[in-house]
């Protein structure tokens, strides 16, 4: 499994496992359970997920399925903004902790941004519980160019680990300003790196592009490995596909061996052409 080291040094696959969508329906628990075993023996050992999804239902989908083996698994999960204040995180946290059934976060994120809490109240909040040991680190979600200067700007910004956004071929809106402003040399302690959420698009439409197909066709894939690994092309970023199927979690996993030539990537450029100016950052 390729990875990526995170910048306290840690790595962790760049290939990892969504369950937005997760714990919603007691009938499907157990093929979601199965799924994200499934995919942790594949070595897709990190799964996002969030207090959002199910209203925490999801958070008890990853309890279930890291049971016996939190030691193989990076948790990562997500905090609405409305709860990111001084007293208010904590308190997160901890139902966060529980639903999990686990001591510590690896890496908790702030969902979204909102006015209220200011930033840099969440930033002391999020660093307190570091310190007591509820959260290994911490990031963002969904922030653009801005939001992440105001944030390096702030004390202990710098320490942010992480910016979770859309990207997939659909939407390319980061590759204009912030994916550069993330991968850019800087004087900081560390640089936070990126993670995207839905990099197979939402539903079949971008998985039904012609395009799109035709690759999969040279590389005897399926239209959504490429576009898995036309996101894992880029260097220093994970991404986090959803699969609540088995079948669809092997199909994910069989995205980390495909190679796309320099005629796929013109082909695909073509089909969705990069970003050219600056354009509002898509928030799901």
């Amino acid at each position: 499994m390729k990875t990526v080291q995170l910048p306290d040094g840690p790595h962790v696959p760049a290939l990892g496992q969504g369950t937005w969508g997760m714990g919603e329906k007691k009938s499907a628990r157990n093929d979601e359970v199965a799924a994200l075993r499934l995919g942790i023996d594949l070595g897709m050992t990190l799964i996002d997920t969030a207090e959002m999804y199910g209203e925490g239902g999801a958070e008890k989908v990853v309890a279930d399925t890291i049971k016996g083996q939190r030691d193989r698994v990076f948790v990562v999960t997500k905090v609405y903004p409305h709860n990111a204040s001084r007293t208010e995180l904590p308190k997160a946290c901890e139902r966060s902790l529980a639903r999990l059934r686990i001591d510590a976060i690896d890496l908790y994120l702030l969902h979204w941004r909102e006015k209220t809490p200011p930033l840099a109240e969440t930033v002391d909040a999020f660093e307190k519980l570091r310190s007591v040991g509820k959260i290994k680190r911490w990031g963002v979600s969904n922030f653009d160019v801005d939001d992440m200067k105001e944030l390096l700007a702030i004390e202990n910004g710098s320490n942010c680990t992480a910016n979770q956004v859309l990207y997939n071929l659909e939407n390319r809106e980061i590759e204009f300003d912030l994916l550069p402003f993330l991968n850019q040399p800087s004087t900081l302690n560390h640089q936070p790196i990126l993670m995207a959420y839905s990099p197979v698009g939402h539903g079949r439409g971008l998985l039904e592009n012609k395009a799109l197909q035709k690759i999969a066709k040279r590389h005897d894939a399926t239209p959504a490995q490429i576009a898995l690994a036309w996101v894992l092309r880029q260097q220093e970023v994970i991404a986090i596909p959803k699969a609540s199927n088995e079948k669809h979690v092997r199909d994910n996993a069989g995205s980390i061996d495909i190679k796309l030539t320099k005629e796929d990537l013109a082909d695909l450029d073509r089909e969705f052409p990069p970003p050219k100016s600056k354009q509002s950052l898509p928030m799901l």
